[in-house]
C-alpha cells in the first residue's frame, strides 16, 4: 500500500517536468523567431474556437481561439501555420506581421516582441513549477523517512 505514497508523487513529477518542459520551449521558440529579425505579411485565412469542460462538481468551460496564418518567405515557400490564444480583433481576411526565425518559418508567431512580459510569464510559471516539484520531492523523501522509522519500530 506505501508503493502509492511513491506513484502518485513521482507521477506529478513527470507531468511538472513535462510542464517546465513546455513552458521553456515555447519562450525559446517566440525569443528566437523575435530575434531573428525576419518578418513577412501573412494574411489570416481563418478563425475558430475551441471549447472544453474542464473540473469535476464545479465545471467551467474553457474557449480558446484559433487563428491560421499563411504567408510566403523570402525564398518564395508558402507556410501555413496555427496560433492559439490571439487577439480576438483579427479576422478572415487581415493582413498581419508574423516574426520567423530563418530555418524554420513554419515556427512563425503574429504576437508583436513583448520580451519581458515572455520573461515574467515564463518565470512566474516556472517558479510555480518549481515549488510544486520541490513540494512533491519533500512529500516523497519525507514518506521514506517516515516508512523507514515504522520500519525499524515494527517488531
Amino acid at each position: 500500500m506505501e508503493i502509492f505514497f511513491y506513484i502518485i508523487p513521482s507521477f506529478m513529477i513527470a507531468v511538472i517536468l513535462l510542464a517546465m518542459y513546455t513552458v521553456i520551449s515555447r519562450s525559446r521558440r517566440a525569443t528566437r523567431a523575435w530575434g531573428s529579425g525576419l518578418t513577412a505579411e501573412a494574411r489570416c485565412l481563418r478563425t475558430y474556437t475551441t471549447t472544453r469542460t474542464t473540473g469535476g462538481e464545479h465545471r467551467r468551460v474553457v474557449t480558446t481561439l484559433h487563428h491560421v496564418y499563411e504567408f510566403t518567405t523570402r525564398d518564395g515557400r508558402t507556410v501555413r501555420f496555427e496560433e492559439e490564444n490571439g487577439p480576438g480583433t483579427i479576422l478572415e481576411g487581415d493582413i498581419v506581421t508574423v516574426f520567423h526565425p530563418a530555418d524554420r518559418p513554419e515556427q512563425a508567431t503574429a504576437r508583436p516582441p513583448a520580451h519581458g512580459r515572455l520573461f515574467a510569464e515564463s518565470g512566474c510559471l516556472l517558479v510555480f513549477l518549481g515549488v510544486a516539484l520541490a513540494f512533491c520531492v519533500g512529500f516523497i523523501i519525507s514518506v521514506d523517512a517516515a516508512f523507514s522509522v515504522w520500519d525499524e519500530v515494527r517488531p
